[in-house]
């Protein structure tokens, strides 16, 4: 079986990390970072991962103010579920070079036509309407703080992959393709295989774009038949909790200036991906949730393609487009005639139900339409996004087959017409035979 886009030392390091994944309230919320404050030594993180603020009464992440009142003197920092917003208190903010001063410090930045401070390339800090911090962070505004906190050591990367690939493998998988992989992973893996700690078949890595070149020189001192450098990955836009996948419509209720969302790469930009990608013989994996993001990744593929594209070449195709939450109908038969494998994770429609009815309605027919991509020949790819969600295959076949939650009532569910069949999900979640298998 194969999981097709997993972040695999993420994982490990979410086994490790405390998680709000089951956390029902803000005040609750609020409750787990008191105890955490208490419990660390001064100075030391608190961080929890998995927060699901759409699945909460309130609706809404903890401020800025309720953060520094629960834990005043130690940064605090937690990670939203996708992994595209979070909350910050004041003392990690300013250690994440992210802090904008209030109004009665000196400096403050108030422009009242400005919602949110930029943090280049694609974060935000979001801000009230007279220009002081809410405490929610975006995208690249996020990763500042959260790349201000302790890294782990190589022993503890190289544990945490063990330990991922382990909890992979007990879930049924023999395929691992990870999506955003660092440059040391390889190295690790090849490790782990050597002392005989490798449980997977076979591992294919997508590092950045960004990255890529760099890996590719250094591919032939960790390469085996079990690990491959396989691609690069680029991020279209963002994700529907944080309101930053991008839409063709507006969402209802829009996080500062972002009505439709935001695009985090240039048509510029995914074009000089895909000719990177083209020349080292290897995959662009583009992640694109909103429908705008889908269509433009297929308009630049179309247009920058060879004559005789790779039609369905599942063992190397040229582009595999990550999530496609939402496609447009326009959008779905592209799928298939330019030979574009639909890599997605239905088990984030359990996840994203909230997110969807409240925050675009008038779009839900138009979520994960496996259904019309199966009919029109498209090649479709399983995964879960583990550690973003749970990696059991249940939970994509459940969201496949039902398009509703398990003990929810069918009127429910999400664009039912676009429903498959088990056995089409399971097909979804087995890899092509390879001539080395």
């Amino acid at each position: 079986m194969r999981e097709a886009h997993a972040h695999i030392a993420a994982y490990g390091q979410s086994l490790a990390l405390p998680n709000l994944a089951a956390c029902t309230s803000l005040a609750e919320c609020l409750d787990r970072v008191r105890d955490a404050a208490a419990s660390v030594n001064a100075g030391e993180w608190v961080r929890f991962l998995g927060a699901r603020v759409e699945a909460w009464p309130e609706r809404r992440w903890p401020t800025l103010t309720e953060l520094d009142r629960a834990a005043p003197h130690r940064p605090c920092f937690i990670m939203s579920f996708d992994h595209h917003a979070a909350a910050a208190n004041t003392p990690a903010m300013r250690a994440g070079g992210v802090w904008v001063p209030r109004l009665s410090e000196p400096g403050a930045p108030w422009n009242p036509h400005q919602r949110g401070i930029p943090v280049p390339p694609n974060g935000l800090v979001c801000t009230h309407e007279h220009g002081e911090p809410t405490g929610l962070l975006l995208e690249q505004a996020a990763y500042k703080v959260w790349d201000a906190a302790p890294e782990p050591s190589r022993a503890e990367c190289r544990e945490n992959v063990r330990l991922a690939l382990e909890a992979l493998h007990a879930l049924g998988y023999r395929e691992v393709h990870d999506l955003h992989s660092q440059d040391w992973l390889g190295p690790v893996l090849a490790d782990l295989d050597t002392n005989g700690q490798m449980p997977m078949d076979r591992v294919l890595l997508y590092p950045n774009v960004n990255k890529l070149s760099a890996m590719h020189q250094t591919r032939a001192r960790w390469e085996n038949l079990k690990i491959r450098l396989a691609g690069g990955k680029l991020f279209a836009d963002g994700t529907l909790n944080s309101r930053t996948a991008h839409m063709l419509t507006p969402y209802a209720e829009p996080l500062n200036s972002l009505t439709f969302g935001q695009p985090m790469a240039s048509a510029e930009q995914i074009a000089d991906a895909l000719a990177l990608t083209r020349s080292l013989d290897l995959t662009l994996a583009v992640h694109a949730i909103g429908d705008a993001a889908v269509r433009t990744v297929l308009d630049v593929y179309e247009q920058s393609s060879p004559s005789t594209p790779r039609h369905l070449d599942t063992l190397s195709p040229l582009l595999r487009i990550e999530h496609a939450e939402l496609i447009d109908a326009a959008d779905v038969p592209r799928f298939a005639k330019l030979g574009v494998v639909a890599s997605v994770q239905p088990c984030h429609l359990l996840s994203d139900m909230e997110v969807l009815t409240r925050q675009l309605p008038h779009r839900l027919d138009r979520v994960l339409p496996l259904r019309d991509l199966i009919d029109s020949g498209a090649e479709v790819w399983f995964g879960s996004d583990v550690p973003i969600v749970r990696a059991e295959c249940e939970d994509s076949i459940q969201a496949a087959t039902q398009r509703r939650r398990a003990g929810m009532d069918q009127q429910g569910a999400i664009a039912p017409r676009q429903r498959i069949t088990e056995q089409e999900a399971r097909r979804c979640f087995t890899p092509p035979a390879r001539a080395n298998d």
